[in-house]
């Protein structure tokens, strides 16, 4: 009886520790987050891609701003130039990941705002994209603004 008690508190500890261990946020670069973020959206797991957004969006968001507030429009030409503002990249890139997770929770709202910071505040990031070229993710976030909108109107009738 004792040794099944000592098994069921060891196994109990264990999955206690495993439950409220930090996540990997590995080297804590913009690069690092943004990818674990998609890898999160990509698995059909929302909530890592929350955590790892989120992370991105508070350790650089300062410096995405600065770098957007550099430009006098959205960057175009040699991709060197367009990954040169990093911070703005993956900072506008997580805003667009948080909008995608929370719609695949149900949390429009929250959706919305996330892809509304985007436009407000980053609207010149740029996202490689693996084919093999940037696309923006403002663009496409101001698309699922208006989707959310009509339907919010919609379900408000």
């Amino acid at each position: 009886m004792t040794k099944t008690i000592m098994t069921l508190f060891i196994a109990s500890f264990a999955m206690l520790q495993f439950a409220s261990a930090e996540p990997d946020f590995g080297d804590f670069s913009s690069e690092t987050l943004t990818t674990k973020a998609w890898e999160g959206l990509n698995a059909d797991k929302p909530a890592d891609a929350i955590i790892f957004a989120k992370k991105c969006i508070a350790m650089y968001e300062k410096d995405a701003i600065k770098m957007q507030s550099e430009l006098k429009e959205p960057m175009v030409g040699e991709n060197d130039v367009v990954a040169s503002k990093w911070a703005l990249n993956d900072v506008g890139t997580c805003y667009f990941i948080l909008g995608k997770a929370y719609e695949a929770q149900k949390k429009n709202k929250e959706a919305e705002k996330a892809y509304k910071a985007l436009v407000a505040n980053v609207s010149f990031a740029q996202c490689w994209d693996p084919n093999g070229w940037f696309w923006a993710p403002a663009d496409s976030a101001k698309e699922r603004i208006a989707a959310l909108e009509f339907d919010s109107e919609d379900s408000a009738k």
